[in-house]
């Protein structure tokens, strides 16, 4: 029998909040590039002349340009290149050449990424998305103090955040100037535990933060503790549907959910990302052996690539 149970953390909340919202809208790929941004940026901000630039929203072409760290909003190449690049590239196994999308689909801007309102997801250039590889050193994932003061249009466009820079710094504010306590949120769960109560009155709290619709607070949730609710995406559904032969849509998925893996209550969030990872290694090999400059193949698109190979590979086999 596979063990489960282990879920890593952010060094604290402010930061899952910001990855959580680093997951709207986009690809898998887009989201790395944005959180190693940010990494880039906040080392650049111990310069003065940087942290004046970034407080003023000063344009990235004024004289702190060449502090800054540039990176692109990377957007997909067309498929046939996509797939040269998949063949050049070994993940550690025979088997992990390829992709795993964890959004095929993705919300409008207005909502945070939820199922309930999908529109076709921004695109990625990988060849770009190479290109966007920073020789500079990366700092520390920046805390909510050193957000605050910043221009939001002038952090979107040094990292390549787009509207989401908007959220992250209002929410930044939001902590410095007290108006969020988030220890006072993790209390609440160390006070009366992880439960459903505690569950419905924190979602409530979260969902008033601009731009937290049902998926974001559900993955702030998650990552709080609470595992008997699965935010459940276009991801969930391809899961479904290929692994355990279901097929429902975005109306339908929370409750199908919720009966396939209802048997492991309290723990079904651990149950179903066990599975999905479980079936993501069988693809590509264990990412825990993969460079980290890898992750980002991990793609929908990939996975139906690898699977086309090995598929000739049998064919050709059997002759």
């Amino acid at each position: 029998m596979r063990g489960f149970g282990r879920v890593f953390r952010s060094p604290s909340l402010f930061e899952d909040m910001v990855k959580c919202i680093l997951l709207c809208n986009c690809q898998w790929p887009r989201t790395l590039s944005m959180a190693r941004a940010l990494c880039e940026f906040q080392l650049k901000l111990k310069s003065p002349l940087v942290a004046e630039a970034a407080s003023k929203g000063l344009d990235s072409n004024a004289s702190a340009e060449h502090f800054l760290p540039n990176t692109p909003n990377v957007r997909e190449k067309k498929r046939k290149n996509v797939m040269t690049g998949i063949r050049q590239t070994d993940l550690g196994s025979n088997s992990s050449e390829g992709e795993v999308e964890l959004d095929e689909k993705i919300c409008k801007e207005e909502r945070d990424g939820s199922y309930d309102y999908c529109a076709p997801c921004e695109t990625l250039n990988e060849s770009r998305l190479e290109g966007s590889k920073s020789s500079c050193e990366i700092g520390d994932f920046p805390n909510a103090a050193e957000l605050a003061n910043l221009d939001d249009q002038f952090l979107a466009k040094q990292c390549g955040l787009g509207y989401r820079a908007a959220r992250i710094v209002k929410l930044a504010r939001s902590i410095v100037e007290g108006k969020l306590q988030l220890e006072k949120l993790e209390e609440e769960i160390v006070t009366s535990g992880a439960v459903p109560c505690v569950y419905d009155k924190l979602a409530s709290q979260l969902s008033e933060i601009d731009g937290f619709g049902s998926f974001t607070c559900a993955n702030v949730l998650m990552c709080m503790g609470f595992y008997h609710v699965i935010p459940a995406d276009s991801e969930t559904i391809r899961h479904l549907k290929k692994v355990h032969r279901i097929n429902c849509t975005n109306q339908s998925v929370q409750s199908t959910v919720d009966k396939v893996y209802g048997k492991y209550e309290p723990f079904q969030f651990l149950a179903y990302w066990s599975e999905i990872w479980q079936f993501y290694e069988e693809t590509f090999g264990k990412t825990g052996e993969m460079p980290h400059s890898d992750y980002k193949l991990i793609t929908a698109h990939n996975m139906k690539a690898n699977r086309k190979r090995r598929q000739r590979k049998m064919a050709k086999h059997l002759k």
